[in-house]
């Protein structure tokens, strides 16, 4: 579920047009996928057992294997084949005889100590506060991964003029390329959610600007600050860090073992990063605590009390108790305490050249509650080297084949093989390359708006030249990828 596009870094004062490569479509022989060739094979060996026995009356009894066979390898169901949908449809009514897609926590059973009040497999979770730089950290044993989280803060990019604009995107790409380089980093999670303006803005103006003399006019100001409700709706960017913990395993093991060693490791990759950020001209308010991270979470499963967390800096500290006490998932949402959600999977990126403000029609669309998810997988130098070499023969390959029996070749086809090796020449010349996943988490307090909220994102991500699709029976799943910024995948 991933796209890939090249980290490179351009020079010049002109914006430059950018295109991603196409999501690969290729199945394992003349385009089939290894479950499509599956269900092929059984329905042709029911099909070659009838004529060998005899065939007449035999065909008749296995027509209804290689029929169906025929039938889920080739029929499609919302642009994919059947056999496609198996696993997933299994997998939920798997989940729903278990009961596992209601979640309600035991508020009177205690949690272990350093664990996450989370449902699902994020129950695993622990959390861990860094000593020196007081930056709480989410570390998942089963994955081996340790996270750490910040709050960025930039100016508006669709403002800037045109040369600004392409020097800023030249400085992201250096730091996705000092991610790619590191070859210790799992996900590098972009996280941009919309948030209800509780008015903390207008307070702390007050505060530091205005004259509490005890007057009037100063007691009746100081009052409707304190009155004012949610007005209009803010952006917040986080950025999340995560590493590898297998792959750092003997830089770990030298900084001492254990999750301590670990977080002096993680700690380097933050000073990297860090330093990144600041020639990126992006500001970061430093890495956030435990405390931060857990009214984050808090206010993605309850947006309700969002704006009450933010205005009472006091509430909702504490990671013990930040996840939902109602969770129930549905084919195609999520209603957790105070809302449904409901995430969307962007399948397909532009095709054609677009500039790097293409995204502009979704994040800044208003008046929809919305998550837009970024999540940057690295890969190494010799990883993508091997991914490359091994497209590359298989594209060969299937075209000599496709030539044999004269098929005729699909410009899609192509057009992904002119990315493999347009990739291939950008690894050459040194730059990283990234895989890309784009969700977005949708929410809404009643069912009626939360449809007419997807349907608007929707259609903001067509005028993007972007596709979207639902995540149907992995909505639970995909939020916790979309709108938390644990850099969770799907």
């Amino acid at each position: 579920m991933s796209s890939t596009e090249t980290a490179q870094e351009r020079s010049g004062g002109e914006l430059v047009p950018v295109k991603f490569s196409r999501l690969t479509r290729r199945g394992i022989l003349l385009g089939l996928s290894l479950s499509q060739l599956i269900t092929l094979g059984v329905g042709g060996a029911s099909l070659v057992a009838a004529f060998y026995g005899g065939g007449g009356v035999l065909f008749l009894i296995t027509a209804p294997i290689w029929v169906l066979a025929a039938a889920i390898t080739w029929i499609p169901v919302a642009g994919r084949p059947l056999v496609e949908w198996l696993p997933v449809a299994c997998w939920w009514l798997w989940r729903k005889t278990g009961g596992q897609l209601a979640y309600r926590r035991r508020i009177v059973t205690p949690r272990p100590a350093g664990t996450l009040a989370l449902p699902g497999d994020m129950a695993r979770l622990r959390e861990y506060v860094d000593p020196e730089t007081g930056a709480g950290m989410v570390h998942d044993p089963t994955a081996g991964t340790l996270t750490v989280v910040t709050e960025i803060t930039h100016p508006a990019f669709v403002l800037l003029d045109p040369g600004e604009q392409e020097r800023r995107v030249n400085a992201w790409g250096r730091v996705l390329a000092t991610v790619c380089r590191s070859g210790r980093i799992a996900t590098l999670q972009v996280l941009e959610r919309t948030l209800p303006d509780s008015g903390q803005g207008l307070a702390e103006w007050w505060a530091a600007h205005g004259t509490a003399d005890g007057s009037w006019a100063s007691t009746t100001y100081q009052e409707l600050i304190d009155r004012a409700g949610p007005a209009g709706e803010r952006h917040a960017t986080t950025l999340s860090l995560s590493l590898d913990m297998r792959a750092a395993a003997r830089q770990i093991r030298t900084a001492g073992g254990g999750i301590k060693g670990a977080a002096n490791v993680l700690r380097q990759e933050m000073g990297t990063l860090s330093a990144a950020l600041r020639s990126a001209d992006l500001t970061s308010k430093g890495w956030l605590s435990t405390g931060q991270i857990a009214v984050i979470l808090r206010s993605a499963y309850d947006p309700a009390i969002a704006a009450t967390l933010e205005r009472h800096g006091e509430l909702g500290h504490d990671l013990a108790t930040a996840g939902p006490v109602a969770v129930t998932e549905s084919w195609g949402h999520l209603r957790s305490d105070s809302a449904f959600h409901t995430v969307v999977w962007i399948s397909e990126w532009p095709r054609s050249m677009v500039h790097p403000g293409f995204l502009s029609p979704v994040l800044l669309s208003s008046g929809i509650h919305r998550a837009f998810s970024l999540i940057c997988t690295p890969l190494r130098t010799d990883q993508a080297a091997r991914d490359i070499r091994r497209k590359k023969t298989e594209y060969i390959s299937d075209a000599a084949q496709r030539a044999r029996i004269g098929q005729i070749e699909d410009a899609s086809q192509t057009a992904e093989y002119h990315d493999v090796l347009q990739q291939e020449a950008d690894l050459t010349a040194g730059h990283g390359v990234l895989r890309y996943t784009g969700l977005i988490s949708v929410t809404a307090d009643s069912l009626p708006e939360l449809e007419a909220a997807v349907a608007a994102i929707e259609q903001a991500a067509i005028q993007a030249s972007c596709e979207t699709r639902t995540l149907v029976g992995q909505q639970a799943q995909a939020f916790t990828a979309a709108a938390l910024p644990l850099c969770r995948k799907v």
